[in-house]
């Protein structure tokens, strides 16, 4: 291994450091002829895991098992039913990448929960992005039939956060 490309592997471990402890989905850097690009994805969009981050192209994220004799059409029907989701009109998805809290601090009671009814314009959750914590209203009344992410755990642009019918 050259020493240039030594400095590349240093530069790439601490820009993905970078990536973790800000918690962004996606860093690009470029200066004179160096150029690189470090993103992460997620496992699914119901059930947000954190993979490795990834250099240059993202790697397809591990499928779950299905257990034996169990029924491997499930998990690949699981992202169809997550894009099902974000297509029903009762869905509020994510309008930007963070941290998703169900409550407004932590052992606080949660905004709401399954069954909660909620109005247009209320509070449902909050999504911390850069150090700063977003407010995500209801984008319809009704009531919450499903919360899809869990209390301190990183959603993406467009995910699926709560179905209210």
């Amino acid at each position: 291994m050259t020493k240039a490309s030594q400095v590349d592997q240093d530069l790439i471990r601490a820009i993905a450091e970078l990536l973790n402890q800000q918690n962004l989905a996606e860093i690009e850097i470029e200066h004179e002829e160096f150029r690189v690009r470090v993103t992460r994805s997620y496992a699914s969009p119901a059930m947000p895991q954190m993979a490795a981050p990834q250099y240059y192209a993202q790697m397809p994220a591990p499928q779950p098992t299905a257990p034996a004799g169990g029924v491997a059409a499930a998990s690949a029907a699981a992202p169809s039913a997550a894009e099902d989701l974000a297509a029903n009109p009762g869905t509020l998805t994510s309008p930007m990448v963070g941290t998703a809290y169900l409550a407004p601090e932590p052992g606080a009671k949660p905004f709401a929960d399954v069954g909660t009814k909620v109005s247009e314009g209320q509070t449902v959750l909050i999504i911390e992005a850069m150090k700063t914590m977003n407010q995500i209203p209801a984008h319809r009344s009704g009531t919450i039939t499903r919360i899809l992410v869990q209390d301190a755990h990183p959603v993406e642009y467009g995910e699926p956060l709560v179905v209210i019918e």
